[in-house]
């Protein structure tokens, strides 16, 4: 049984999708997930987005724990009703429209979303058996709608090659647990600019998401 770890639902049973074709991300996963993303302080006020949503977990969990928006999306019948009960659950514990579901294949959804729309956080969970090339498309289009700062994770099996990363975007960590690998990626930032940024910087102590180790 998958449920909300931590937050303002904390404890709180979620919704699985039925069968075997969709693949949880396991508490323990999610667990270590999200302790890394506390200690990067990215989801609380975050835009979050759970692409290949499938029961929606990770993305209900960063409501839970604080987040502004999440929108899940999910292309899959049964999958997307179960993400519409786990984001009802958690909208009606947090008494607002927090979690929409978009019943979309991915690449789809990103082409057609304005170019203003930005996230601070983004999850990825493409099925295992999605070609490289189809994941490094989808990146592709989502760098041009990553906030600066934003942090992308990346669930794939341990087995697989790290993402194709596009221009837009570099990975600062990745970490394995048994067959699942999660990778973190966050916008690239060009030498120059990041030097004029730290040299306006209030100390030296300031750092990004990528400064806590793999």
């Amino acid at each position: 049984m998958t449920r909300i770890i931590a937050g303002a639902a904390g404890g709180t049973p979620l919704a699985a999708v039925p069968g075997s074709l969709t693949r949880p991300t396991t508490d323990r996963v999610k667990e270590a997930l999200f302790s890394r993303l506390d200690a990067f302080e990215v989801i609380a006020g975050a835009r979050v987005l759970d692409l290949y949503a499938g029961s929606g977990s990770l993305g209900v969990e960063s409501a839970s724990r604080g987040a502004r928006t999440v929108d899940l999306v999910e292309s899959d019948a049964k999958a997307s009703a179960v993400c519409q009960r786990n984001a009802d659950l958690i909208n009606g514990v947090l008494g607002r429209k927090t979690v929409t579901v978009h019943r979309s294949k991915v690449e789809p959804f990103l082409d057609r979303v304005p170019e203003s729309a930005a996230w601070d956080l983004v999850f990825l969970d493409p099925p295992y058996p999605l070609e490289d090339a189809a994941l490094a498309a989808v990146l592709q289009k989502l760098a041009a709608h990553l906030v600066p700062g934003a942090v992308v994770v990346v669930e794939r099996s341990s087995r697989s090659p790290e993402p194709q990363w596009p221009d837009g975007m570099t990975r600062f960590a990745e970490k394995k647990y048994g067959e699942t690998r999660l990778w973190y990626a966050e916008p690239f930032v060009p030498d120059a600019i990041a030097a004029d940024d730290l040299a306006d910087a209030a100390g030296p102590e300031t750092a990004g998401p990528g400064t806590p180790g793999a």
